[in-house]
């Protein structure tokens, strides 16, 4: 069922999850798991806590008062910290100056902790889950970035009703029907909820078929598109802006600048044609309903002709960032050839003097400084037409006919050998199977040489 345009309005109204636009000023806490299976072998509490520092620099008029690293054993249970570390916390954010909110560094905390913890601490408490979506939300550009945003939220807003719900019954004691319809509250909230689901769900839906009718264009045109993906902040904006000389393209340097898919024109060394994907970045402990909210948008990755995978070499957590990269690849059900033909780069290597991979078929590039693309958009080049089962041919054309503007047209020509005395040229062209047939058809007299 289309979703018409007051109702998509409508969907994209005020979220009561919105964190606000005031200023916030924080203590960063990060639980720090000395050993068992919490504990991640590739990162450091000091590393995690850079990050969410990183995280929180994004937002406008948030600042970090302090950052608190606190042991614990098991980050999951309802308080986080064990009972004498979790007291030594209390007194230190009850002595910050003008704090007005606690960024606890886990994934997701519940309702119920969440309460808790503000009801200890007197101030507001946000989890990574909050923080990453409040900084989606401020940079949601396109309606169909805000439609996944509040797609992320409806888990949220349902575990808050849970609690809401609870403390209801624990006041006045028992489920309350409304108006005698025989309907709880909590049901009510729900449908509601399930409702709103359903239409931000058909909303996606319409404008994922509007962007397959144009992927459906691009292929007509045989255009290769290439899409570039990496951890949040590793150059893929600034890279995409070097292959293609597109001066309109902005790199911030700031984690998730990039929410919307965008695509750009660039040429590779042999004049082909072909469109550059700049992705959303990827982020460690995103949870899982974060990343499905917007598998519609990396959907676009599955119709790619190849894989750019970017990796920021200076980043003290690159191997887990890798890492993060291609387990959310794999579990975008990706053609097995794309992940086999992924392109490795490691960027940034003007930061490391003397820079030298031990991994093979990566490619050390600075894409700020332009070292090593010419190499990387050679082997782009190999691989697209491996992938596109583009062929590198030279024809033989009467330059009376058609052929060399039909040439143009329908393929990338490369040279053009005038032979004078006979009215005739070489030429040598990349073509697509399916050009070349309708050339062989219309042309069948045309001698073909291939190299």
């Amino acid at each position: 069922e289309d979703v018409e345009e007051e109702d998509v309005e409508e969907l994209l109204g005020p979220s009561p999850l919105a964190v606000g636009l005031g200023a916030q000023r924080l203590a960063v806490v990060q639980p720090a798991v000395k050993w068992g299976p919490k504990k991640s072998p590739l990162t450091t509490a000091e590393l995690q806590i850079a990050e969410a520092v990183a995280l929180v620099d994004t937002l406008p008029n948030w600042m970090v008062l302090d950052k608190i690293i606190i042991p614990t054993k098991n980050p999951d249970k309802k308080l986080v910290f064990g009972k004498g570390n979790f007291q030594a916390l209390t007194e230190k954010i009850k002595k910050l100056p003008h704090v007005t909110a606690v960024f606890l560094n886990v994934e997701r905390i519940s309702s119920l902790t969440k309460k808790e913890l503000e009801d200890a601490w007197g101030v507001k408490v946000f989890d990574r889950y909050t923080v990453v979506l409040h900084i989606f939300r401020c940079n949601a550009r396109t309606k169909e970035a805000k439609l996944q945003i509040a797609l992320a939220e409806i888990p949220l807003l349902r575990s808050n009703l849970k609690n809401e719900v609870s403390q209801l019954d624990q006041q006045r004691g028992g489920s309350r029907y409304i108006m005698g319809s025989g309907e709880t509250f909590m049901e009510t909230q729900n449908r509601i909820l399930k409702e709103k689901e359903l239409k931000i769900r058909n909303a996606l839906e319409k404008l994922r078929r509007k962007r397959s009718l144009l992927r459906t264009q691009r292929r007509k045109r045989e255009f290769p598109i290439i899409s570039v993906m990496g951890y949040t902040n590793c150059g893929k904006t600034t890279l995409i802006k070097a292959l293609t000389g597109e001066a309109g393209l902005q790199p911030r340097d700031q984690l998730f600048a990039t929410l919307d898919i965008t695509a750009h024109a660039g040429y590779l060394p042999s004049h082909m044609a072909v469109i550059y994907v700049d992705t959303i970045g990827f982020l460690t402990d995103l949870p899982h309903n974060l990343v499905e909210s917007f598998s519609a948008t990396l959907e676009e990755v599955v119709y790619s002709d190849l894989i750019v995978h970017v990796r920021d070499i200076t980043h003290p957590e690159t191997i887990l960032q890798k890492a993060t990269v291609l387990s959310v690849l794999k579990n975008l059900n990706l053609p097995s050839h794309l992940l086999d033909s992924m392109v490795e780069v490691h960027n940034k290597v003007d930061l490391i003097e003397g820079y030298k991979t031990t991994e093979e078929n990566a490619f050390p590039i600075s894409a700020l400084h332009g070292h090593g693309l010419e190499e990387l958009k050679e082997e782009i080049e190999k691989k697209i037409l491996t992938a596109t089962g583009k062929k590198i041919l030279t024809l033989h054309v009467n330059l009376e006919g058609p052929q060399l503007s039909w040439l143009y047209k329908e393929a990338t020509v490369r040279e053009v050998d005038v032979i004078p005395e006979d009215g005739t040229a070489r030429v040598k062209v990349i073509i697509g199977n399916s050009a070349f047939g309708r050339y062989k058809n219309l042309f069948p007299n045309s001698k073909i040489f291939t190299p």
